[in-house]
């Protein structure tokens, strides 16, 4: 392993690393915010609504 890092410089190495794995989120976050189910900024609002309706009964005895 430790030859590995005579041919590669390790700060290079380190810094692409941090920048691919920066890049990854971003591009998981933003594919994320553009499906309806992961969307957490919109929130519920841009989904649409189903709500039932309550029948209010009452009974009179």
């Amino acid at each position: 392993m430790w030859r590995i890092w005579l041919i590669f410089d390790p700060r290079r190495a380190l810094v692409a690393l941090f920048v691919f794995l920066f890049v990854l989120a971003l591009l998981i976050h933003f594919i994320l915010l553009s499906t309806n189910r992961y969307n957490w900024l919109d929130g519920a609002s841009a989904a649409p609504a189903t709500t039932a309706a309550v029948e209010n009964t009452t009974q009179t005895g």
